[in-house]
């Protein structure tokens, strides 16, 4: 496995908690409920990767990939 793969791994696992996230505190404002933390925590969440995906898009570097190239290999995307 390589940084930029597993960058785009992570990122895609994590929109999918977002989503969890989302669909949960959605049924429990749908309930009845005043208000949802799930539904806090997705915003929140969200908020954070539209931020990191702005980051990336401005300056060309992107953090998650930077760390995640510390754990491992550079991609060899030729082969």
């Amino acid at each position: 496995m390589c940084a930029a793969r597993m960058q785009r791994i992570l990122t895609a696992l994590m929109l999918g908690i977002i989503l969890y996230f989302f669909a949960t505190g959605t049924a429990e404002l749908k309930a009845g409920a005043e208000s949802s933390l799930n539904f806090q925590i997705a915003v929140g969440l969200q908020v954070f990767v539209i931020i990191m995906m702005l980051i990336w898009a401005f300056t060309n570097f992107c953090p998650s990939t930077w760390m995640m190239s510390k754990i491992f290999p550079p991609c060899e995307w030729e082969k």
